[in-house]
């Protein structure tokens, strides 16, 4: 989903290249201003939460490993309010399930991106009956 999303957007060179050893990167591609992006995926129950480990490990290798300028996690869940701050000071972006609803609702790729995810999403953990 996020490959058709980024190319919604205009980004070009989007790829597929998620499986094993992918270390990492689901999908790579070129922001419309020709910055490389590099995007995490995980699909989660909604009640389960993405830690700051998760982030840990994708920050240690999408720019080393990828070259991303603009590293990319989306989720199906929640961030914990510990990988927020860890993705704020690493200057990651993250896409939650609420802000994944916004983008694929038509908000584009490029709004997402400016937005404080030192500040924004919730560490709130829903119920499984959620």
């Amino acid at each position: 989903m996020s490959r058709e999303l980024c190319r919604r957007d205009g980004c070009t060179e989007v790829k597929r290249v998620g499986g094993a050893n992918d270390l990492g990167a689901d999908v790579t591609g070129r922001l419309p201003d020709g910055r490389k992006i590099v995007v995490q995926c995980k699909r989660y129950a909604k009640h389960r939460t993405v830690g700051s480990p998760d982030l840990q490990r994708f920050n240690g290798t999408a720019r080393s490993e990828h070259g991303a300028e603009v590293p990319l996690f989306v989720a199906s869940c929640k961030f914990t309010k510990q990988a927020r701050t860890f993705a704020a000071r690493h200057r990651l972006v993250l896409v939650d399930v609420d802000l994944l609803g916004f983008w694929n609702s038509g908000t584009a790729l490029t709004t997402l991106l400016d937005l404080d995810i030192g500040r924004s999403g919730t560490n709130h953990k829903l119920t499984p009956d959620s």
